[in-house]
């Protein structure tokens, strides 16, 4: 299954429109329905945006783990131990405005990169 398959499958899943869909990641509606209708891929660009619309994982949505049915396998809770201090993070995240989610992602990419760039040293 391609991305954009993945993507219509879980706004069906979601009973999300794909107007509702637009609004939350900021694109254009014709945007979207050239995905359905080509059958091609939203850029690597607009993957965080999509993610964060759709309330996946960017693993989920480019290898389909947990979306995809011949994918299934256990959900990341299973395979990862969450504590408190986890549990208190992700209650923060999810009180905070879409703008300082977006924001806060931005700040974990830019700390990966930099962890890659110092790791190069």
């Amino acid at each position: 299954m391609i991305i954009s398959e993945r993507i219509f499958k879980i706004l069906k899943d979601k009973n999300m429109t794909q107007m509702e869909f637009a609004k939350r990641a900021g694109f254009s509606n014709s945007a979207i329905s050239d995905w359905k209708r080509k059958k091609t891929n939203p850029s690597a660009e607009k993957i965080m945006d999509i993610c964060y619309a759709l309330d996946v994982t960017p693993e989920q949505l480019l290898t389909g783990v947990g979306i995809d049915d011949a994918n299934e396998t256990s959900p990341v809770s299973d395979r990862i131990h969450i504590d408190k201090a986890d549990m208190k993070l992700l209650e923060d995240y999810h009180g905070m405005q879409d703008s300082q989610r977006k924001r806060l992602l931005a700040y974990v990419e830019t700390l990966k990169k930099l962890e890659r760039l110092e790791e190069l040293e």
